[in-house]
């Protein structure tokens, strides 16, 4: 058996074209030799931002999520907040803007517990995931794209959405899992 090495790209790039792009995503089109030895494509979606997922948890164990219609899937999801955090901007710095925007809520303590990639066979997309918490209401700043619903709820509650797959989003499910596995609940 041939040991694999970890460090090690099987994959050979021939070209590179890009195929799309937006403010937000750029899709680009490598012809490629697999690591089978193989000549094939593979697309690849690149995001200009930062995923930035934020679990706000009071000391009651409350949670908060947003409720929202997702163009893409054609259907309502409940995700913890979260959002784009530009390249250049401190993550952290980022998810203060979202939660405020989001939820009206701000935070005295942050701490970064995650780092995750959301679908890394089709994107380079990477997200990151922070538990705020020391939280006071203010005003929510949501976008002109959004229409949001923000429901709070007991941390065990929202686990129980993703175990009956009533949550699917996976910033929302890694994080909120994480989160119950580092509290031990």
């Amino acid at each position: 058996m041939k040991l694999i090495d970890e460090f090690e790209n099987p994959w050979v790039k021939k070209s590179s074209r890009f195929i799309y792009e937006n403010p937000w995503i750029s899709l680009k089109e490598d012809q490629v030799v697999t690591p089978g030895g193989t000549d094939g494509i593979y697309g690849v979606m690149h995001f200009k931002n930062k995923a930035i997922g934020i679990i706000p948890l009071d000391n009651d164990l409350n949670t908060w999520l947003v409720g929202q219609y997702r163009y893409p899937l054609d259907e309502y999801s409940w995700e913890i907040p979260m959002g784009g955090g530009a390249l250049d901007v401190n993550i952290e710095e980022s998810a203060k803007r979202e939660l405020k925007e989001e939820t009206g809520l701000i935070a005295q303590k942050w701490t970064k517990i995650g780092r995750i990639h959301t679908s890394n066979s089709v994107t380079d997309e990477e997200g990151f995931i922070f538990l705020a918490q020391g939280l006071s209401q203010a005003e929510t700043e949501h976008e002109d794209t959004e229409q949001i619903k923000v429901l709070k709820i007991p941390l065990k509650e929202a686990i129980k959405f993703v175990m009956d797959d009533r949550i699917t989003d996976s910033l929302t499910v890694y994080g909120l899992l994480k989160v119950a596995r580092l509290l031990n609940i």
